[in-house]
C-alpha cells in the first residue's frame, strides 16, 4: 500500500516537472511561434522525453494552450494587487495603470505570445476552459474603481470598463510590442532603462485625465 508521504512526494516531483516544461515552452513559442516551436526540441532542453511531455500535456497545441494559461494567470494575479478597498479612485487606476506597465515590462515574453495568438485569430485560447472567464476579474476590478470615482465625483467621465482595461493595456502593450519598429521610424527606443519612469508616468496620468474629464465637449481646455 503506497504511504501518503511517497504520494506526496510523487505529486511534487510531477508538479516540479510540469512547471519546468512550462517555463521552457513558454521561452520556445515566444521565441519561435506557435508553428516554429518544436516539441522535440524543448525535450531536448529539459533533457527529458517528448514523450514525457505528451503524459503531461497530451500534444503540442494543448502544451500551447497552457503556456497561454500560465501567461494570462500570472498577469491576472499581479492586477489582483491593487487593494482598491484603502485606494482613493485616482490612486486605484493609477496604480493599475503603472502595474500593467511594470508586468509588460517584466515579462516580455507574454507580449510575444499574446502577439503570436493574435495572428492565429486567438484560435488557441478560444479552446480554454481556464481562460475563457479569466477576463473577468479585472474588468470587474476596474468596474469597481470606475463606481467609486464616479461616486466620490474624481470622474466624471462616463466609461466603460473594457474601453479602460483596452486604454492601459494599449499603451503598455505597444511600448514594449512595437519598440524595433518604433525605434527604426523614429530613432527612439521606446524600452531603454531611460524612458521607463516617464512612460511609466504617462499611463497613468493619461488614464486619470481621460477619467476627469479631459478632452470631453464640456471640458473648457
Amino acid at each position: 500500500m503506497t504511504s501518503q508521504p511517497a504520494s506526496a512526494e510523487r505529486q511534487r516531483d510531477a508538479d516540479r516537472t510540469r512547471a519546468e516544461i512550462l517555463e521552457v515552452a513558454q521561452r520556445e513559442f515566444a521565441r519561435r511561434g506557435y508553428a516554429g516551436a518544436r516539441v522535440d526540441e524543448i525535450a531536448d532542453l529539459i533533457r527529458t522525453t517528448k514523450r514525457m511531455i505528451y503524459y503531461y500535456f497530451g500534444s503540442k497545441e494543448q502544451l500551447y494552450i497552457a503556456v497561454l494559461e500560465k501567461a494570462y494567470t500570472e498577469v491576472r494575479e499581479a492586477e489582483r494587487l491593487v487593494d482598491v478597498e484603502h485606494l482613493a479612485p485616482v490612486e486605484a487606476i493609477r496604480t493599475l495603470a503603472e502595474l500593467t506597465f511594470d508586468h509588460h515590462d517584466a515579462h516580455r515574453e507574454f507580449i510575444k505570445l499574446v502577439a503570436i495568438e493574435n495572428i492565429h485569430r486567438a484560435e488557441h485560447i478560444r479552446k480554454s476552459e481556464v481562460l475563457a472567464n479569466l477576463g473577468t476579474p479585472v474588468l470587474d476590478l476596474i468596474g469597481r474603481i470606475l463606481q467609486a470615482g464616479t461616486a466620490s465625483g474624481d470622474f466624471v467621465t462616463e466609461a466603460d470598463a473594457v474601453d479602460v482595461h483596452m486604454m492601459i493595456s494599449s499603451f503598455c502593450f505597444f511600448r514594449v510590442a512595437n519598440q524595433h519598429t518604433f525605434g527604426a521610424l523614429f530613432g527612439r527606443d521606446m524600452a531603454a532603462r531611460e524612458h521607463r519612469d516617464r512612460l511609466r508616468r504617462m499611463v497613468g496620468e493619461m488614464v486619470v485625465a481621460y477619467l476627469r474629464g479631459a478632452g470631453s465637449p464640456e471640458d473648457p481646455r
